[in-house]
């Protein structure tokens, strides 16, 4: 059996293994084929390439685009992808240019709450000076023990209602999407279950990405329970989409699963490979 991994980040975004090493792993671990899914991102793409032909697995070109769906960041997989498809270049440097902006926004936030130079914390873990993430303050936040783990530093200081959330407008999914068409790629929705929507606000999304040229939906993530698994595999079905899984591998020890532990996609469903 084949398995794939189709989403996954190295330290072009906020992982903590370079390129190369992100599919060295995977291939020491049995994935057969990766997609490098960086946050808002392509700049590492060509390393991960050339490691894939040392290793034999077979490589997609990929990104994570942040999305805002009616006020809902979302984040959408790109795979399959031109990397120098110049409108998707331009438009994943308008978002990180907003990630920066968002970033002093979560320090100038925490510091408020009491927890002072988080800015300038989470940036001695940034690995690409295009990039810095709320994993990134997440790390700062569990070293200076204000967190248990990355659950829990999410749980606690960065998702809605907490000390370092903060809004912000990321690109449409119209956007979005129109850019991984111009670059030849398929559009996925990423670990669905994460999103705080409700049943019918997730369906609503579900449907309008489909109808704007979606492609699949992630149904197999660390995210997600194995109830989950089913109920985003008929998801899929209903919605006549593709079926997508990855481990959301950043780092050792950091992710739920590592790279080759991904249960199978439930049955019935018709993968986002059918046709590669």
């Amino acid at each position: 059996m084949t398995r794939y991994d189709l989403h996954c980040h190295s330290t072009r975004s906020d992982g903590l293994l370079s390129p190369a090493d992100v599919v060295r792993r995977a291939a020491g671990r049995g994935v057969d084929v990766i997609a490098l899914t960086d946050h808002d991102e392509v700049a590492g793409l060509d390393e991960a390439r050339e490691a894939s032909r040392e290793t034999g697995v077979m490589f997609v070109a990929g990104s994570e685009l942040s999305v805002t769906w009616r006020d809902t960041t979302v984040h959408i997989v790109a795979l399959g992808i031109d990397p120098r498809d110049a409108r998707l270049a331009a438009g994943l440097e308008s978002v990180r240019q907003g990630r920066d902006a968002r970033a002093r926004r979560i320090g100038a936030s925490l510091a408020e709450a009491g927890i002072d130079d988080t800015f300038e914390g989470a940036l001695t873990y940034v690995t690409s000076e295009r990039l810095i993430s709320r994993t990134h303050f997440a790390r700062h936040l569990i070293d200076k023990g204000h967190a248990r783990d990355m659950k829990d530093a999410f749980k606690r200081f960065l998702t809605a209602g907490k000390p370092g959330h903060v809004p912000h407008a990321w690109a449409t999914l119209s956007q979005a999407i129109d850019w991984i068409h111009g670059a030849g790629g398929q559009a996925v929705i990423a670990h669905p279950g994460r999103y705080k929507l409700t049943h019918a606000g997730l369906r609503e999304m579900v449907r309008e990405f489909r109808d704007i040229g979606g492609h699949g939906i992630e149904v197999v993530s660390p995210s997600h329970t194995r109830a989950q698994y089913d109920e985003f595999a008929a998801l899929a079905r209903v919605c006549g989409l593709k079926a997508s899984c990855g481990s959301d591998f950043h780092g050792p020890g950091e992710s739920r699963f590592d790279f080759g532990e991904l249960p199978p996609l439930p049955s019935g469903v018709e993968p986002i490979w059918t046709g590669w």
